[in-house]
């Protein structure tokens, strides 16, 4: 089974690291430095799908696991980021189970999804994710164990909808996206009034009682220990831009301490 899918399942706290600057060199020194689960951004980060594959060949090369963060649902979308090797996704803004039903359909292999219909398009044999034909048994059960997909809660009618949508066959778990859920009710880059808060106590209170397994990132007076305290099993906090800025500045800080520059 897909290493990650296991270690949450069996109840592991994972903590992961964004890549958005679509470097595979990047993201290796990441891995290498201590962040092994690196979390490529396809929705708001830099690349295409080969620039996806070649930041998660470099991540897997150093002994790292790989998320793709799709920049939508569609199935063509899906069916190439399958084929071209990668197994654990999170699909943005899934507001209802219907839109849920038909993101694991298109990443299940017919025989397999809701109401045993998945509707995966057929090319096992000569694509990346089966080893170009090399694992056998790849589309009969691999590629479902394989599988581990998060979809993402942004808005107030995913919450409406939301212990339909953890229940939907395919779907593993749940996303909290907080900074769209809090721009949505009003509360744009402040996670931190009560409304929003409110609204990621309720999420959080839904994953648990359907026992699916919970995602987010921190911020909002919410960091990695709090997180975990609240039930969360994945948790992607640092990013390559965030870390190249701060290193950035803290070079220029010291350069001007020690040149006597105020």
């Amino acid at each position: 089974m897909n290493p990650l899918k296991q270690r949450l399942l069996n109840g592991e706290f994972v903590t992961a690291a964004w890549a958005e600057l679509g470097n595979p060199d990047v993201a290796e020194i990441m891995v290498r430095h201590g962040w092994p689960t690196i979390l490529i951004d396809g929705e708001h980060g830099v690349g295409d799908l080969e620039t996806w594959v070649a930041v998660a060949r470099a991540v897997e090369a150093a002994g790292g696991e790989v998320i793709l963060r799709v920049p939508d649902g569609l199935d063509t979308t899906l069916k190439r980021v399958l084929d071209r090797g990668f197994r654990s996704l999170v699909v943005p803004m899934v507001n209802s189970a219907e839109q849920a039903t038909a993101i694991a359909r298109s990443c299940l292999y017919p025989g397999r999804g809701g109401s045993g219909q998945g509707g995966r398009g057929y090319a096992a044999s000569i694509v990346r994710a089966s080893h170009f034909g090399a694992r056998p048994g790849y589309a009969r059960e691999l590629a479902h164990e394989d599988l581990l997909l998060f979809v993402q809660c942004e808005h107030p009618d995913s919450i409406a909808s939301l212990e339909a949508i953890a229940a939907t066959p395919g779907v593993d778990g749940i996303f909290l996206g907080p900074n769209d859920l809090s721009a949505a009710l009003g509360h744009l880059e402040d996670m931190t009034h009560p409304v929003p808060q409110a609204a990621f106590a309720e999420v959080e209170a839904i994953c648990a009682k359907v026992g699916t397994l919970l995602a987010t990132v921190p911020g909002g007076g919410r960091g990695w220990a709090d997180l975990r305290e609240r039930g969360y099993h994945l948790v992607a906090g640092v990013n390559d831009v965030s870390l190249l800025a701060g290193a950035a500045r803290q070079a220029l800080a010291e350069r001007d301490a020690a040149l006597g520059k105020s």
